[in-house]
């Protein structure tokens, strides 16, 4: 048996994976509804500039690929946003990388 392989994906892909379904299907199940007035609500960017987000933000070298991906999904704006997003985690980040993340965050992400 083939082994599924998973990848990440961002909420502005998951938005726009379900906005296909419904105009093929025309409604979508309970829980993809759900998923699709989240996703609207909180996906703040395109996929298009997600994806250059998270690229950019794998240049951090502490950063995993679903750091990359919480970052991008949360857009953090300060240095309290970012060590609670880390809270958790195993990884030390310094007062630089939190700077960077912030940086990199900045320039795809300004708030209205």
């Amino acid at each position: 048996m083939a082994e599924e392989k998973t990848r990440l994906v961002s909420l502005a892909e998951v938005k726009n994976i379900l906005k296909k379904i419904e105009k093929q299907r025309k409604d979508l199940l309970y829980e993809q509804r759900i998923a699709l007035e989240h996703a609207n609500k909180f996906a703040k960017l395109s996929v298009k500039k997600t994806n250059e987000l998270i690229k950019e933000l794998l240049t951090i070298e502490k950063l995993e690929e679903r750091h990359a991906y919480k970052i991008a999904e949360i857009l953090p704006t300060d240095d309290e946003d970012v060590k609670a997003l880390f809270a958790k985690e195993r990884v030390a980040l310094d007062d630089e990388d939190i700077k960077k993340i912030l940086e990199i965050v900045g320039k795809y992400w300004i708030e209205e």
